[in-house]
């Protein structure tokens, strides 16, 4: 039997590290993965992490670790496939470098994914973008990095991990004013400014005066916003933005909420499905097309278009106030 420790170690620094060059983000994915799941095994067994071979992380036992996660930690399917999605990539790494263990390699790569409910994608409505902005205190220096924040978030998309990375000097104000980013999978993009993003973008460097390797979005004492940080500055001002405009308070609103709205923006404003997957750095088209099943008034559209010749458009009418209170039960 090999065993599993010098594997693993390998499979981390030669194929994640040293041939995909992988993110900081997924290591760190990947390593709690692998700590649950080596933590898992040891119980079950009573071996040490490091005595395990990799006979021993087989089929059933990869199945109950991925129940244990959906049973015991409460982990969703999506969460449950992630996981799983670290394990399979190992086990390919394994299989090139391990024909002994081919047979067990195998049943493991044989284990599919959870098919997982696809829910509609929660956007801010023009209305709610308007309240939330103005919910910053422009009257401090928080409030007015916060401002300058979510609008640049709302306006270009970003993910979380790239605004929080952005530094001063990734921002071009000048002609062909852009904000320059480097996201998921090291891709490179450089996405536009419109007029009133820049000026705020503008106030706000004038304000922030950092060098150009510093945060764009510091704290107080000039570090980098953590994610949780920038999350819980968004819902503070969420509440704030309730007291004017409710309908904000129904939504679960995040940061990713403010891309999706900007996907959203782009989507009504008649962009096509493959600009938008451009704009957000989305590597295949499919991710970007959960924004169409979002958006209403597409579907309104389509309605219209299918309409019989020469009858109103609009959607149906009950005649009778009876009929129009039966056809809401």
């Amino acid at each position: 039997m090999s065993a599993l420790a010098p594997a693993l170690q390998a499979y981390f620094t030669d194929r994640l590290i040293g041939q995909r060059a992988a993110s900081p983000n997924t290591i760190a994915a990947y390593k709690v993965t692998f700590r649950l799941l080596l933590g898992f095994i040891s119980q079950r067994t009573g071996k040490t992490p490091s005595s395990l071979a990799i006979a021993d992380l087989d089929a059933p036992t990869i199945a109950a670790f991925l129940d244990h996660l959906q049973t015991e930690r409460h982990n969703g399917a999506a969460t449950r496939n992630n996981r799983l999605a670290a394990i399979h990539s190992l086990f390919a790494y394994l299989a090139l470098n391990y024909p002994e263990d081919a047979a067990t390699i195998q049943r493991v790569l044989g284990i599919p994914a959870k098919r997982t409910e696809r829910n509609l994608r929660t956007y801010l409505t023009e209305p709610e973008v308007d309240a939330l902005l103005a919910a910053c205190d422009q009257a401090s220096w928080t409030g007015r990095r916060d401002h300058a924040m979510f609008a640049l978030t709302i306006q270009t998309g970003l993910r979380i991990s790239e605004l929080i990375s952005l530094t001063c000097q990734d921002l071009t104000l000048a002609a062909g004013a852009h904000v320059h980013t480097v996201g998921k999978g090291r891709k490179e993009r450089r996405t536009p400014l419109v007029t009133s993003t820049k000026t705020i973008i503008k106030s706000w460097l004038a304000e922030r005066a950092g060098a150009p390797a510093d945060p764009l979005f510091p704290t107080a004492t000039g570090r980098g916003l953590s994610r949780d940080a920038v999350e819980r500055r968004l819902s503070r001002t969420l509440t704030v933005a309730g007291r004017t405009c409710p309908s904000i308070t129904a939504k679960h609103a995040t940061m990713h909420t403010l891309r999706h709205t900007a996907a959203m923006r782009l989507l009504q404003a008649g962009n096509d499905i493959t600009v938008i997957a451009l704009w957000l750095g989305h590597e295949q088209i499919g991710t970007t097309n959960i924004y169409l099943h979002a958006d209403m008034t597409l579907k309104q559209k389509a309605i219209d278009r299918t309409r019989p010749t020469g009858s109103r458009q609009g959607r149906y009418r009950p005649p009778d106030t009876l009929i129009a209170f039966l056809e809401t039960l």
